[in-house]
């Protein structure tokens, strides 16, 4: 009872809340745009589950935070570069990211989604999907865990915001993969930043550290521009009076 009475308490969980939802983004576009390769009617269970598996992941590293601090202890080196658990995990979810936001960019650009379309289109096994969003999940959460642990003490405060930030996620889910999914630019947009946020994670990986400031600045900056072009792509459709 204490802790709903205490004003640094509540300030902390709303810090922690709005931080989580900002590392969210990333996470649940990459879900989207997984969930997007399954039939129509498995796409909400898939946005779901792997939502709930994060929640889930990020509060079990939280319980488990001695754990999660060892981590970063170096395992071996790599031209006198210490590479530590957390790391290695950085280094290959960053390439997984990459690896996989280029193969969609190529789809996109090379028309084999919209010849699909047009032919019997063969989808995805859903274990498949679920196994790539446990493995990305994974990845986001040790990140995410790390930030709490950095800013709050309390751990009861850390699995508030956690889940708090996850049930808010999961409300606007479908909104997000339906305005992504409908916009081809704005789903290459999206692409593009899941390529730089792969780079990032290896960056950190070998331990090339990047303000996140710049990043979402920048991520902000070009959703920005790219709400303007829509805004005039769409009034340039309308006839003239």
């Amino acid at each position: 009872m204490e802790l709903l009475t205490n004003q640094q308490a509540w300030i902390a969980f709303l810090t922690l809340f709005a931080l989580e939802l900002v590392l969210g983004i990333d996470n649940i576009v990459f879900i989207s745009i997984l969930a997007s390769k399954l039939p129509a009617e498995q796409q909400s269970k898939a946005r779901f589950v792997g939502l709930m598996l994060a929640m889930g992941m990020r509060v079990g590293l939280l319980f488990s935070i001695s754990w999660v601090m060892s981590l970063t202890d170096p395992l071996f080196s790599i031209f006198t570069q210490g590479i530590s658990g957390r790391d290695l995990i950085l280094i290959l979810g960053g390439l997984f990211l990459i690896g996989k936001a280029t193969h969609e960019i190529h789809l996109k650009l090379g028309g084999a989604e919209e010849e699909a379309g047009t032919a019997a289109r063969t989808f995805p096994s859903f274990s498949s999907v679920i196994l790539q969003i446990i493995f990305l999940d994974l990845v986001f959460s040790l990140d995410s865990v790390i930030t709490a642990v950095g800013m709050v003490d309390q751990i009861s405060i850390m699995i508030a915001a956690v889940v708090a930030s996850v049930v808010f996620m999961m409300i606007f889910a479908n909104s997000i993969s339906n305005f992504v999914e409908n916009r081809p630019t704005i789903k290459m947009l999206a692409l593009s930043f899941l390529l730089m946020i792969g780079m990032v994670l290896v960056a950190e990986g070998w331990d090339q550290h990047i303000q996140k400031g710049y990043i979402y600045f920048a991520m902000g900056f070009s959703l920005f521009v790219e709400m303007l072009n829509l805004k005039l792509r769409k009034k340039a459709r309308k006839p003239l009076a």
